[in-house]
């Protein structure tokens, strides 16, 4: 593949084992649609989404495509008393991402990352490449060699 993205030059440096899945979004997808157009399990795709916290800290949630964030919980597994969402024109500053490409990968500095429970029992989860209509499809066991990562109930339950 000739556009790598940096996520993958960076894989490719601890010579991880990965592999990139390409697809065109026609206008900004879901990540629900960006997993039917990979042919994938949505429980499988994984969004990255930035927080701050109410120290002033921010925080990576890394979480299935179809779920929805619990703040609370997000906040409980980080510490902090509270957090809310990174607003979007934030992010790029901060990460070097724009909204939609978002990877856990690479952000311009690390911060506490903490991915979903539910990816520790999968044998490979996908998450962005760091540019829109890229993804990584990767084993958990590998993510963790390549960030600091730690595991918690994170999504909203019925």
């Amino acid at each position: 593949m000739d556009n790598k993205t940096n996520v993958m030059r960076l894989i490719d440096k601890k010579k991880l084992p990965y592999k990139a899945h390409v697809y065109t979004p026609t206008e900004a997808l879901s990540g629900v649609e960006a997993a039917q157009m990979l042919g994938q399990d949505p429980a499988k795709v994984f969004k990255t989404l930035v927080t701050s916290g109410k120290s002033g800290a921010h925080y990576v949630f890394v979480i299935p495509v179809a779920e929805e964030l619990d703040l609370k919980k997000a906040a409980k597994a980080v510490g902090e008393k509270s957090i809310e969402m990174l607003k979007s024109k934030e992010l790029l500053p901060l990460t070097g991402y724009i909204h939609g490409g978002c990877s856990p990968i690479g952000m311009k500095k690390f911060f506490t990352t903490v991915v979903d429970a539910t990816a520790s029992d999968k044998d490979v989860i996908f998450f962005s490449a760091g540019k829109i209509g890229h993804q990584i499809e990767m084993a958990p066991t590998d993510l963790e060699k390549m960030i600091r990562l730690s595991y918690a109930d994170l999504t909203v339950k019925e």
